[in-house]
């Protein structure tokens, strides 16, 4: 028997609070789409905030304290919660975006390709929330902060501006330091912590491509050129700083150029920031 509609099915994943439940369902109604047990796609709308689990703390970004990786597991264990903190919300920026966007005009692809962005976030968040398992820690045993859902927030009123900043800064921004993290890891002699990043890296491209992709295909949708318009809402819809170094070579393999960003950062070290 078929589900209920996709978009109802994707509004139960964001009220669902608990974070291993809510990452199995993120899967579950991936598969459920590939399979074909939803009955359509249904209305649009998506609630202002997910449901979140009492833990962890949220912080100011200024008052969350830093990650220092080295052999010590505290160091390891709180860049592991950072990251399991950004791949929740990652869960509900994906869910969020097939519910609160759909419409009649948007091909089966592009359900077909957030979709499966949920399935492997919630994979991402299962995978660290395991391995901190595995170094006497969980998954809200530290503070957090709530960025990227104060930059979903900002993206709520138009697809265009949720593709140009949700994958392509702060997604691609994970391009530029999970390299680094990952030779940091492995220095200190984690290479199970090493082995979960690099899947998460290699998948996190496919992510920003798909956020560029779609990017892309609304632009021709509406005849407006692509990276003026990708740097204008840029410039108005983010609020942080594009700041190098940049990994040009994951960037691209996502399909960002350097001309597309390189401006922007420019003027960000222009203005001091």
């Amino acid at each position: 028997m078929p589900h209920d509609s996709l978009t109802d099915a994707a509004r139960t994943v964001l009220a669902t609070a608990e974070p291993r439940a809510k990452a199995s369902a993120a899967r579950g109604l991936a598969a459920a789409w590939r399979a074909g047990g939803i009955s359509g796609i249904g209305p649009a709308g998506a609630p202002d905030r997910p449901a979140r689990p009492s833990r962890p703390e949220l912080r100011p970004a200024t008052r969350v304290p830093r990650r220092r990786i080295n052999a010590a597991p505290a160091g390891r264990i709180a860049l592991l919660h950072a990251l399991a903190h950004i791949e929740l919300n990652a869960i509900d920026l994906a869910v969020d975006l097939v519910a609160r966007f759909a419409a009649p005009e948007l091909p089966r692809a592009f359900y077909d390709d957030w979709l499966q962005v949920a399935d492997e976030e919630g994979k991402h968040f299962l995978l660290l929330a395991d391995r901190l398992a595995e170094l006497g820690a969980a998954y809200g045993d530290l503070p957090a902060h709530d960025g990227l859902w104060e930059a979903a927030t900002e993206t709520a009123h138009d697809l265009l501006v949720r593709l140009a900043v949700v994958p392509q800064v702060l997604e691609a921004r994970g391009l530029d330091v999970t390299p680094g993290m990952i030779a940091k890891l492995q220095a200190a002699g984690d290479e199970d912590s090493a082995a979960v990043l690099r899947l998460i890296y290699d998948e996190e491209i496919g992510h920003v491509a798909i956020g560029r992709r779609w990017f892309l295909w609304l632009c021709g949708e509406r005849g407006l050129e692509p990276q003026a318009t990708w740097q204008h809402l840029v410039r108005r819809h983010f609020r942080g700083a594009l700041k190098p170094p940049f990994n040009e070579a994951g960037r691209r393999a996502a399909g960002l150029e350097p001309s597309d960003y390189l401006p922007l950062a420019a003027a960000e070290t222009a203005a001091g920031r």
